[in-house]
């Protein structure tokens, strides 16, 4: 995707569903906006340098949260850099005490590192990104440490993984607790009020019909709390097929054990479903073969879906 001009020297890079979309800021010390999954870090690298950014320049990184995909990273551009990093207090315990618990890597087993985190941001603070001024939301939700950025100058809302166009974020009960769809319902109504003509999301194109995206997110957390094996189903199919993100490509007799060497499969199945384990795995592997989300040839599994 060719990087979009959102504001002066500020630009929009949208990725695919592995790495979150970053940011940056173009000016004598960058500033960056998450930095996407670990093993994807030399094209973000190569993206960032298109705009004729140098990671070893940067200034700042800012992080919506501490999941993988939005601090990968962090590490490298900090250890060239010697940069600050800054994200809600939350999610700062997190990396200074090595939870990789509550950020989510342990338990759907994924690549990520700990980092200095050097500023702690609170709800209602004020970050600067270069010269555009930024009200920082908490948004606690899809994760403990969540954050929205706002600019209400230019009137545009960096949403991250708080409220997407068509779909909505991973809700991870089993990590964040039960209250975390309330939390999430909290969030979205307290973004709701926010004058925004464009929202630039952690995933996705950026979109305009922002009371729309508030309801279609209502809507699907009213759904999720009146069916709770909605939010297992919905577990299950996008952590499938981000699993096969992350490895690329996967031996079809061997997908299942790798699923289930994390601890997310088994934790899932057991609070929402009664089947067996691999009475689960098929179900939910044959739908997303079905719709063509997930591909075999040869015995050998990718995804159509772009990392």
């Amino acid at each position: 995707m060719v990087p979009v001009e959102i504001a002066k020297d500020l630009f929009f890079i949208q990725r695919g569903y592995l790495n979150a979309n970053h940011f940056v800021w173009r000016g004598e010390r960058p500033v960056l906006i998450d930095t996407g999954y670990k093993a994807d870090f030399p094209e973000t690298v190569r993206k960032f340098q298109a705009l004729d950014v140098d990671p070893a320049t940067v200034g700042m990184i800012v992080n919506t949260h501490t999941h993988c995909d939005h601090i990968g990273g962090n590490r490298r551009i900090q250890e060239a850099s010697g940069c600050e990093i800054a994200m809600h207090r939350i999610g700062k315990h997190f990396i200074d005490h090595r939870d990789d618990w509550s950020t989510w890597w342990r338990f759907y087993g994924q690549k990520a590192e700990f980092f200095n985190c050097t500023r702690a941001l609170e709800d209602g603070d004020l970050l600067d990104i270069g010269p555009h001024r930024f009200q920082v939301h908490y948004t606690p939700g899809h994760a403990a440490d969540g954050i929205v950025l706002y600019c209400p100058k230019s009137r545009i809302l960096i949403s991250s993984d708080t409220l997407w166009e068509q779909d909505m974020a991973v809700m991870t009960l089993a990590v964040e607790g039960s209250r975390a769809l309330f939390d999430m319902a909290d969030s979205i109504e307290k973004i709701s009020g926010l004058e925004v003509d464009i929202v630039y999301p952690g995933h996705g194109p950026s979109f305009t019909d922002f009371g729309d995206a508030v309801e279609r997110c209502r809507r699907r957390i009213d759904r999720f709390l009146a069916e709770p094996e909605a939010v297992g189903a919905d577990v299950m199919k996008k952590i499938m097929i981000y699993t096969l993100l992350m490895h690329r490509q996967v031996l079809a007799d061997r997908f299942f054990d790798l699923i289930r060497s994390a601890p997310w499969f088994d934790m899932t199945a057991e609070r929402y479903f009664a089947d067996d384990r691999y009475g689960v795995f098929q179900r939910f592997f044959g739908e997303l073969k079905e719709r063509g989300l997930i591909l075999e040839t040869d015995g050998v599994l990718t995804t159509p879906v772009q990392p």
